[in-house]
């Protein structure tokens, strides 16, 4: 039984179409509207900081387009069956492929793997992944090319340390002044970062544009086609549009978050610019606040130090709220056949979605309002609802993007039907997304009583993305505002689910776990769903060998990317 959950799909090494010539394409142009802050994702974890690392920094092995593990340094991907996986779970073994250089012509070597692992389980470290090399006992480097981690406990899915965007094995001799508190004080590191992509960063302006061109030393020799890639950033999905799908002065535009009949009034068979897309685990949802966020709690505000919040910890204002929104409308307006509507946080893949929370299928503004009369939320003569001296006023928080704008704008009406009052507030993606500790607009600061984001997980099993809800990753200034527990949810119940799963290895019994961890989170107010969606982007119809992927970064084969 346990051999059988571990017979997971792989295939051999990633290769393209043969290349005439490394460069021989000139300048690859993205636009990445929500401009790059950083290019380590251990530090700089969000979506559009891990695409732009992914193109230097590479992991043991990647999720193709089809969900399936693909060896990228590694020589094959650890199992039972070859030897890699130890019999009774507790210890994985990564080999790399022989040969293989740093861009700066250094060896890469299995002392990298296990500085990485050090690196993000330093003490006081601002790893914003942490949560994925948590449950280590211990590493041995077995020898120049091969690293063995053993595990507390048996780990009946093995595969997130050195898998995908997120867990990049970094180079040792770069980041080795770099641990604990330091991690996030090395602005050369953390920008410029050394790796084994296939292209190595020139130039790096944060939160604007990053200027890189293909590393001489990547494995494939005729790989990548580009001499150059520039990820420029700024401006908002709907320009970033344009420049790919009308005017072609990009190749490709990330994150395409526009509405429907704006998309489609930009494509046509003269355009020089297409759409591509794929639907994975992406997910957008709101978060409630838990704790107090008043400027008059000082530097405890936001944090659980600073008391509860005034209204949002009750439960029958947390789904009183989730029950006024119309999702139908919300996907129809803002998303088109690019979205789907949300009842779980865990949207994907199928045998892992709940349906214990289908009630959010249709908006129920009737029950929601007795909900609320029941609770003692009585509505004043303003029609606002208040108990004991406290309104449900409420600020309302999201980046700067048409579509949510438009979705902000909708839920504020239906809440107003039931007695709630929000005020809108909106900040440019490239700070609301920045993970500076002294940015207090950002998602971890967390100043607002709700906010809107979208967040997905690698791969097909979520374990290390549920611990983002768990009470030791709550975000607080001792931690450098880098826990990934943004409504400071804590449940000691969803904590031992955690931990169990952690120790359980049938996949049904696994699948029982992540169901009932859902349903914690979307019925305890953890976090309201509101739009399963799609990755939608944006391709010139020149540009060849793109493979849109929904379960890692989406250059991932920017390597075989090409001019056709």
């Amino acid at each position: 039984m346990r051999r059988a959950l571990l017979l997971v799909p792989t295939i051999g090494l990633l290769s393209g179409p043969a290349l005439a010539e490394r460069g021989s394409d000139g300048t690859l142009r993205l636009l990445y509207w929500q401009a790059v802050s950083g290019m380590n994702p251990y530090v700089f974890s969000s979506i559009k900081d891990s695409h732009a690392a992914s193109v230097v920094l590479e992991p043991m092995a990647s999720f193709n387009e089809a969900g399936v593990l693909v060896p990228r340094l590694a020589a094959e991907v650890p199992t039972v069956e070859n030897g890699g996986v130890a019999e009774d779970l507790t210890r994985i073994t990564w080999t790399l492929k022989p040969g293989l250089l740093w861009s700066d012509g250094s060896a890469v070597t299995s002392a990298d793997m296990a500085f990485t692992i050090a690196y993000c389980t330093a003490d006081k470290g601002a790893c914003q992944n942490a949560s994925i090399f948590e449950g280590i006992a211990g590493t041995e480097v077995v020898d120049a090319l091969t690293l063995t981690i053993t595990f507390e406990t048996p780990r009946p899915v093995p595969y997130n340390i050195f898998v995908g965007q997120a867990s990049p094995v970094l180079q040792q001799a770069q980041f080795a002044e770099c641990l604990g508190e330091k991690a996030v004080q090395c602005s050369e590191e953390n920008f410029n970062p050394i790796g084994t992509g296939p292209f190595m960063v020139t130039d790096f302006v944060p939160n604007d544009v990053v200027t890189l061109k293909a590393n001489p030393n990547y494995r494939v020799p005729d790989q990548p086609a580009f001499a150059e890639l520039v990820i420029k950033g700024g401006g908002d999905a709907a320009a970033a549009a344009r420049a790919v799908i009308q005017t072609g002065e990009f190749d490709y535009a990330w994150n395409m978050q526009i509405e429907p009949e704006v998309l489609e009034s930009m494509t046509g068979d003269d355009a020089p610019g297409e759409l591509v897309s794929a639907f994975g685990s992406f997910i957008e949802i709101m978060i409630y606040n838990f704790t107090d966020w008043s400027p008059d709690k000082g530097k405890d505000r936001s944090t659980p130090a600073a008391g509860p919040h005034p209204y949002l910890t009750d439960p029958a204002v947390q789904k009183a709220l989730s029950m006024a929104i119309d999702r139908a409308v919300l996907v129809e307006v803002g998303y088109g056949p690019a979205g789907k509507l949300a009842c779980n946080l865990i949207a994907a893949p199928g045998h892992l979605v709940s349906t214990a929370n289908d009630w959010c299928l249709a908006p129920d503004v009737e029950g929601a309002r007795a909900l609320l009369d029941e609770a003692g939320w009585i509505p004043g003569a303003d029609g606002i609802r208040e108990k004991d001296g406290v309104r449900l006023e409420a600020v309302y928080q999201t980046s700067t993007n048409s579509v949510r704008q438009g979705t902000q704008s909708l839920i504020k009406q239906m809440w107003r039907e039931i007695g709630v009052e929000t005020t809108l507030k909106n900040v440019p993606g490239s700070v609301y997304f920045a993970a500076d500790a002294d940015n207090t607009d950002n998602i971890w600061h967390f100043y607002a009583d709700m906010q809107e984001y979208a967040d997905y997980f690698d791969g097909t099993d979520p374990q290390a993305f549920l611990a983002y809800w768990t009470c030791d990753d709550i975000a607080t200034p001792a931690n450098g505002w880098t826990g990934g527990n943004g409504p400071r949810f804590c449940d000691a119940t969803y904590d031992g689910l955690h931990d169990r799963l952690s120790r359980t290895g049938p996949l049904a019994e696994r699948a029982e776990i992540i169901i009932e961890m859902n349903d914690i989170l979307v019925q305890r107010g953890g976090v309201v769903p509101l739009v399963h969606r799609g990755f939608v982007s944006a391709k010139a119809k020149s540009l060849g060998g793109v493979e849109m992927n929904a379960w890692d970064s989406e250059l991932w084969n920017i390597a075989e990317w090409h001019r056709q």
